[in-house]
């Protein structure tokens, strides 16, 4: 046979089976294929198939955090506001232990410090250790850690590990075990492996620090976030804003992409506040009021200022703790006792009664007319005390000196029903609605359960009335308002559900004024009011702490005082209230130790608060002597 023969032979030799098994390959492959994919798509994974646990482990949600919003002052000075910062997260568990000194050396701190508090995070098993945080956005040590994150390979840290390896087992000793003629125990060896590494369980994360650079002079007004009671919760659904959330979804149906952002919520940031309080009013307010309670050890004090407008601009306490220091937290410290105390106000309601008084006729408030004060009436006495200044004095002396006996006298002309309407007016025993969270609405008891000697305490600020001082300082606004009374506003933006209400006539509200002059003289109960220059009136108080339901038988008082100025036109009024005041001294003599009255004590909070708030306001003329 010839070679080509051969050839062709060979060529077409077994062809046919050759071909057959070719296909039978692809067919037996086509459905390996086909029963994996079934097999994948039913396979179970728990109650849930394989497909729909990829599906769910696909879906991945997205947050996007709210900025919180600022708190501003009536000029637009920051009062509060989140800084956006930096923090340093560690896994103890990852941190390799070859990486700690450079980790020591970026985080600016002793190599032995931190290898001990990672051992100690390591033998609980804690993987969350925040090593650092509240870094400002130019802190080195940002740089540091982003420096060592993104290491190139050659200057990267040799690190070494311990891997188990299963020892080798002879192939005879293995079909002696398949056969189950030999049992062969598996042991493994320890193998040092030693590579470049970049270091590990380190993360540079955003963090947000709520900043007052007010400090403590803010703080029982504007509290804190999450903790304390003020304008960052009352408000917190207006500051806080609304985190977005968008999830990745799976959808086989969609032509673009299988994976479709969905909106969960749409990202809001929070919304600025602007309060009527002027920073600068209040620090002065702050300083003053700090520097009383430490002169006169008093167990605390608390201040408001308001425009004649009605709107509040300071509201100080003291003691108080600077918001920024994370490490000291007192309740007590938090407390804005302006809004959240009901306390009896003393001897600062007695122009009122005068007005009403006047109002009606019932006193001509002139400096012919003198009031009796040589009998006693009820359960208020005439003593010699009492008589000091005469058996009969006028109304501008009775303010001057604050005399009980003769306030009572003239209440004496006024029906309990007209007293209780008056006092309604002027808001006492209802909520100012500031901040209704911590604000008490103190409380006034209905005329038809008075007896006696309750409207005759109430001329004088006791009995059947308690309030906070912010609606006592709202009630002065009617001296600056001809005899009408606005109602208070804090936020700068907001509109005022309440209306003014007229309560005096402005005459009688005018002619009273000019007797609360000279109780800032110096021949008035408030003469440590005075200030330079300028005409100032008001009234002081003082009451007896009520403790355990009960008058203080230590004799703990609180001292007011209540003021306004200018006399013409006024523009400022602030009440100050001290609680338990024990050191106060004379005027003529600093050395010489005297009982606390609002007159040693609380009048001076104003003095020392308003010198320095007129001084620096232009608009307020002043004048050579008073």
């Amino acid at each position: 046979m010839s070679i080509k023969r051969l050839l062709r032979t060979f060529k077409v030799q077994n062809y046919w089976q050759r071909q057959g098994l070719i296909k039978y390959i692809f067919v037996f492959l086509f459905l390996g294929f086909a029963f994996r994919i079934v097999s994948v798509n039913q396979l179970d994974a728990g109650k849930v198939s394989l497909q729909e646990k990829g599906v769910k482990q696909t879906i991945n949600k997205l947050t996007e955090t709210a900025r919180r919003g600022d708190i501003l002052d009536r000029n637009g000075e920051i009062l509060a506001s989140s800084l956006i910062l930096k923090k340093v997260n560690l896994d103890p568990t990852k941190v390799q232990l070859e990486y700690i000194p450079k980790l020591a050396t970026a985080l600016n701190m002793s190599n032995k410090k931190l290898s001990k508090i990672l051992a100690k995070k390591r033998k609980i098993g804690s993987r969350y250790l925040i090593i650092k945080k509240n870094l400002m956005l130019t802190d080195p040590i940002i740089s540091n850690i982003v420096k060592l994150q993104k290491e190139k390979i050659k200057d990267r840290t040799k690190v070494c590990r311990i891997k188990k390896k299963k020892d080798k087992v002879e192939l005879l000793d293995r079909a002696l075990s398949f056969l189950k003629v030999k049992e062969i125990k598996i042991t493994y060896s320890n193998i040092k492996s030693c590579q470049k590494e970049k270091i590990d369980g380190l993360v540079l994360q955003e963090d947000t620090y709520r900043s007052y650079p007010k400090g403590a002079s803010l703080a029982p007004l504007l509290g804190r976030t999450h903790r304390d009671s003020g304008i960052e919760t009352e408000f917190n659904h207006v500051l806080a804003g609304q985190d977005g959330k968008k999830q990745l979804k799976y959808n086989q149906n969609s032509r673009g992409s299988y994976f479709i952002p969905e909106i969960i919520s749409t990202l809001k940031h929070g919304q600025d506040i602007k309060l009527t309080i002027d920073s600068k009013i209040q620090y002065h307010a702050y300083t003053a009021l700090e520097k009383s309670v430490k002169k006169h050890a008093a167990d605390s004090g608390s201040a408001i200022i308001l425009a004649a407008n009605g709107e509040v601009l300071a509201m100080a306490n003291y003691p108080a703790d600077d918001p920024n220091d994370r490490s000291v937290y007192n309740a007590e410290n938090y407390r804005n006792r302006v809004l959240s105390d009901k306390v009896e106000p003393g001897s600062t309601m007695k122009p009122f009664t005068m007005v009403l008084a006047l109002d009606q006729n019932k006193i001509t408030a002139t400096a012919d007319e003198l009031i009796d004060v040589s009998k006693s009436i009820g359960h208020i006495k005439s003593d010699t005390k009492a008589r000091r200044h005469g058996n009969a004095i006028t109304i501008k002396k009775i303010l001057e000196k604050s005399h009980n006996l003769g306030t009572v006298n003239v209440s004496e002309r006024l029906d309990k029903e007209d007293m209780y309407s008056t006092w309604s007016k002027l808001g006492f025993g209802r909520p100012l609605g500031l901040i209704p969270g911590i604000e008490t609405s103190g409380s006034l008891r209905h005329f038809d359960s008075w007896g006696l000697a309750d409207k005759r305490t109430l001329s004088f600020g006791h009995g059947p009335m308690e309030t906070n001082l912010a609606q006592l300082a709202r009630a002065y606004l009617v001296f600056a308002n001809k005899g009408s009374i606005p109602p208070l506003k804090l936020l700068k933006e907001a509109n005022t559900i309440e209306d003014t209400v007229q309560v005096f006539n402005p005459k009688s509200v005018d002619k009273i004024a000019q007797l609360l002059d000279s109780v800032a003289s110096n021949k008035g109960s408030g003469y440590r009011a005075q200030i330079k220059g300028y005409h100032v009136a008001g009234k002081t108080g003082t009451a007896e702490m009520v403790v355990n339901g009960a008058y203080s038988k230590k004799g703990a008082k609180r001292t007011f005082f209540t003021g306004f100025v200018p006399v013409q036109n006024p523009q400022y009024i602030m009440a100050i209230r001290l609680d338990y005041p024990k050191k106060c001294y004379t005027s003529w003599n600093p050395n010489i130790r005297n009982k606390c009255e609002g007159s040693n004590s609380a009048a001076m909070v104003f003095k020392e608060a308003m010198s320095n708030i007129l001084t620096n306001d232009k608009s307020i003329k002043f004048i050579a002597s008073k």
